[in-house]
C-alpha cells in the first residue's frame, strides 16, 4: 500500500496559477460556474481546495517575490479526523484524508481544527470540501491535475514509503520542510523554500 505525499518546490514556482485552475478544472468546475452565474458576490466568496499567495519582500530596488502554496496536508495525525463527530471526515489506507459528503453535517468542527486553513464549507455540494490528492486520478494511475499542469515542474507526487521514488529520496535528503510542524500533525505535503532572491 503506497503512502501518498507531494513536494512543492517554492523557487521553481513562478505564480503562474495554473495548479489552481488545474484542481477548478478537474474538481470543481460546476461549482465555480454556478459561482459565476450567481455574480460577483459569489464569485468573489468562491473558496478554492489550493491557493498561492504572493510575498514581496524587500525595499527598492532590492526587490523579490515569492510564493507559497497550501492544500490539504493529508496528516499522518489529521486533528480534522479526530473532531468529526460523524466519521464525515476520514484517513484512507493510502494516508489521503478524505470527505464523506455524506456523512457531513456541515458543523465545521474540522474546519475549525485545520491548522492549514485547507478546509471550506461548500454551500453548492452542501458539504466541507478540501483537496483530495485527485484520488479518483490517482485510482487511474494518473498524478493530480495540480501536479500534471505545472510548467516548471514545482510539484512532485508519489510514494513516501518507497525507497526508489523520486519524492521518497528527496524528502529523506534533508531538503524540504513541513509548515506548522510544532502542530504535531505530521503533514505529507512537503516545501522546499525559496533561496533569497536578490
Amino acid at each position: 500500500m503506497a503512502r501518498y505525499g507531494m513536494v512543492i518546490d517554492l523557487n521553481k514556482c513562478v505564480g503562474c496559477g495554473a495548479c489552481v485552475m488545474a484542481c477548478i478544472a478537474e474538481n470543481r468546475r460546476e461549482q465555480a460556474f454556478k459561482a459565476i452565474a450567481e455574480g460577483l458576490p459569489a464569485l468573489e466568496n468562491f473558496k478554492k481546495r489550493t491557493y498561492v499567495n504572493t510575498y514581496i519582500v524587500g525595499t527598492y530596488p532590492n526587490v523579490a517575490v515569492y510564493y507559497t502554496h497550501m492544500i490539504c496536508q493529508h496528516c499522518e495525525n489529521p486533528p480534522c479526523v479526530s473532531v468529526c463527530p460523524t466519521g464525515a471526515s476520514f484517513k484512507t489506507k493510502d494516508g489521503i484524508v478524505l470527505v464523506d459528503k455524506t456523512k457531513c453535517i456541515g458543523c465545521e468542527y474540522c474546519v475549525q481544527a485545520c491548522p492549514y486553513g485547507a478546509r471550506f464549507w461548500d454551500p453548492y455540494l452542501r458539504s466541507i470540501d478540501k483537496c483530495t490528492f485527485c484520488e479518483h486520478r490517482l485510482e487511474k494511475g494518473m498524478d493530480p491535475a495540480c501536479v500534471t499542469t505545472c510548467p516548471t515542474g514545482a510539484r512532485l507526487f508519489g510514494d513516501l514509503d518507497d525507497p526508489n521514488s523520486a519524492i521518497s529520496k528527496l524528502v529523506n535528503s534533508g531538503a524540504t520542510t513541513v509548515f506548522k510542524k510544532e502542530e504535531g500533525t505530521k503533514p505529507k505535503v512537503f516545501y522546499i523554500l525559496p533561496m533569497r532572491k536578490r
